[in-house]
C-alpha cells in the first residue's frame, strides 16, 4: 500500500463506514443532540450512542485504530487513516466505533504496558466498550507542555505508592462511566530529567480521590468532560505501576504519537464536512441579486479549502507510512508538522464556512460552531503549536550546530550572500 493506492483491505472498510455513517450516523444527529439537552447528566451515554455502538460491533465496525490483529483487525497507521478522517465528520461518531481519544491511547498503553491484572480488569472492558477511562497528566500549577514539569509527587511507602497533587483536562474523568486513571506523577525527583516520572493505574474511587469538577470548553460542557482531580494521600499499589518507576515519560511519547496522528486524521474529516456545508449554503443564499458562490472572494475561500485540505492530507499520510516503516521516533518531525498543520488550517475552514453561514454559523443550528470550538483544543491538547515547532526547528538546525553544514550551502561565503 501506498500513499495514493489504499490497500484492498482498507478501501473495503472505507465503504462499510461510509455506508454505515449515512445509514446511521447522520440521520441520528439531531436525536443525539435531543437526547443530551433532555439528559440529567451532562457527561451520561445517550441511548442512542448506545444502541449505534451495538450497530456498530455487529458490523465489525469495531477497534478499527488498535494495530494488534488480538483486539481488532489489525490495521497499519496508513489504513486507519482514511477511516479516522471519515469518523471525524461529526464529533462524537468515533466512539460509536470504539475509536475516540483518550480511550484509544490507554487501550494502546494497557496493552503495550499493563500486567495481566491491568488486561482482564480494565483493558478488555474497554476494548467491548463497556467502559471508559481517562489520562491525567496536565497540571493546573505547571507548564504542562513540558512533562518533566508535572509536579504531582507519588512516594513508596512499602508495597504501595502516596500520591498528591492536583490534575486538570483529564478528559472522561466526570463521566459515571469512567472507571480508570492512568495517572501521570513524580516518583524521583532525584534522577535523571526523563527517569523521575512514572505512570499508575488509579480508580477513580480511590479514597482520597476528589473530582472537584468539570471544566467547559468555549461555554461547552463536553459530555466526555474535562475533569479537575486532587490526589490527598491516594494510595496506590506498587503493582499498578505500569511498566516500572521512571518509565512515565517514555510511556507518554509512545501514547501521544498515534494518539497525534489520530487527531489530525479526525479534523480533516472534521475540515471536509465544513468545506461540503460551505458550498451547500453559499449556492443557497442569494445577496443584492447573486448566490454568495457567485462572489469572488468566496470562491477564493472554496478554492484555498480544498487546497489545504488536500496539502495536509498528503503530510499526514506520509506520516502515517512512516510510522508504519521506520516507526514513530523517525517520524517525529511528520507527526509535529501535522500536529499544528491540521487544526490550524481547519480552523481557517470552519471559521470561513460560519461566515458564509452568517449568524447561523455561531448557533447549534449547525455543528461549525462546536466543531470551532472542539478543533481549537487541538491546538493545545497532546501539546501546543509552539512545542512542536520548537521540535521541528531543532532537528532542521541540528545539523548546522553541529559543524555538519549541507555541502549545498557549505561553499557559499557570507561575502558571496551578501553579494546576491
Amino acid at each position: 500500500m501506498d500513499l495514493l493506492n489504499p490497500s484492498a483491505r482498507s478501501e473495503s472498510y472505507r465503504a462499510r463506514l461510509l455506508e454505515f455513517m449515512d445509514a446511521h450516523v447522520y440521520p441520528n444527529e439531531a436525536v443525539y443532540d435531543q437526547q443530551m439537552r433532555e439528559s440529567a447528566d451532562p457527561h451520561a451515554t445517550p441511548p442512542i450512542l448506545i444502541e449505534l455502538k451495538a450497530k456498530a460491533k455487529e458490523a465489525g465496525l469495531w477497534n478499527l485504530f488498535h494495530p494488534h490483529p488480538e483486539w481488532g483487525p489489525g490495521l497499519s497507521n496508513l489504513e486507519y487513516a482514511p477511516l479516522a478522517e471519515i469518523m471525524g465528520r461529526v464529533v462524537w461518531a468515533s466512539e460509536v466505533f470504539n475509536c475516540n481519544a483518550p480511550d484509544t491511547g490507554n487501550m494502546e498503553v494497557l496493552t503495550l504496558f499493563g500486567t495481566d491484572e491491568h488486561k482482564e480488569r480494565y483493558l478488555k472492558p474497554l476494548l467491548n466498550g463497556e467502559i471508559a477511562s481517562a489520562f491525567a497528566m496536565t497540571e493546573p500549577a505547571v507548564a504542562s507542555s513540558d512533562a518533566t514539569n508535572v509536579e504531582l509527587s507519588m512516594v513508596k511507602d512499602g508495597d504501595e505508592y502516596v500520591l498528591n497533587g492536583r490534575k486538570w483536562f483529564a478528559s472522561n474523568a466526570v463521566r459515571p462511566d469512567c472507571k480508570v486513571l492512568i495517572v501521570m506523577g513524580k516518583t524521583d525527583p532525584s534522577a535523571p530529567t526523563h527517569r523521575q516520572q512514572s505512570m499508575m493505574v488509579v480508580a477513580p474511587d480511590a479514597p482520597g480521590l476528589t473530582i472537584v469538577r468539570n471544566l467547559p470548553v468555549f461555554g461547552y460542557v463536553d459530555r466526555e468532560s474535562h475533569g479537575e482531580l486532587i490526589f490527598d494521600n491516594v494510595r496506590v499499589p506498587a503493582k499498578d505501576v505500569l511498566s516500572g518507576e521512571g518509565e512515565g515519560f517514555a510511556i507518554a511519547q509512545a501514547r501521544l504519537g498515534p494518539g497525534r496522528i489520530h487527531h489530525c486524521m479526525r479534523t480533516i474529516g472534521m475540515a471536509e464536512r465544513a468545506l461540503e456545508l460551505m458550498c451547500a449554503r453559499a449556492t443557497q443564499r442569494v445577496t443584492f441579486g447573486q448566490p454568495l458562490a457567485d462572489r469572488a472572494n468566496i470562491q477564493d475561500w472554496i478554492a484555498e479549502a480544498r487546497i489545504d485540505i488536500e496539502m495536509v492530507r498528503l503530510l499526514t499520510l506520509k506520516a502515517a507510512a512512516m510510522m508504519d516503516t521506520v516507526g514513530n521516533k523517525a517520524a517525529a518531525t511528520e507527526i509535529a508538522a501535522i500536529k499544528v498543520a491540521a487544526p490550524n488550517i481547519a480552523l481557517k475552514i470552519i471559521d470561513r464556512a460560519i461566515q458564509v453561514h452568517g449568524g447561523g454559523g455561531v448557533t447549534d443550528d449547525f455543528p461549525l460552531a462546536m466543531a470551532y470550538a472542539h478543533i481549537r483544543t487541538l491546538r493545545l491538547a497532546d501539546g501546543p503549536d509552539e512545542v512542536h515547532k520548537r521540535a521541528i526547528a531543532r532537528r532542521e538546525l541540528r545539523p548546522y550546530r553541529s559543524g555538519a553544514v549541507p555541502e549545498t550551502v557549505a561553499g557559499v561565503s557570507d561575502q558571496a550572500l551578501v553579494s546576491r
